[in-house]
């Protein structure tokens, strides 16, 4: 069952609220996405930290429901 970029965008602004959040689906299939995070909760966090925050507010869907998501996080410029 493949996932819809609103519903990965949605999950990540509820455990993100400030984030600026932008989901492209790669292949048009519902498993393979990229997505920009951009939120304040960031800002002295190294990326590993900050793509773990994304994972968690996944909630388990990585590997599963969702099989591929390439990241980029940052704070606020």
């Amino acid at each position: 069952m493949a996932m819809e970029a609103g519903e990965i965008a949605a999950l990540i602004k509820a455990a993100l609220p400030d984030a600026k959040v932008t989901v492209e689906d790669l292949a048009g299939d519902g498993d393979h996405y990229a997505a920009s995070v951009v939120s304040e909760q960031f800002r002295g966090l190294n990326r590993v930290r900050q793509h773990q925050l994304v994972y968690a507010a996944l909630a388990g869907r990585m590997g599963g429901v969702l099989h591929a998501l390439a990241l980029q996080t940052s704070a606020p410029e």
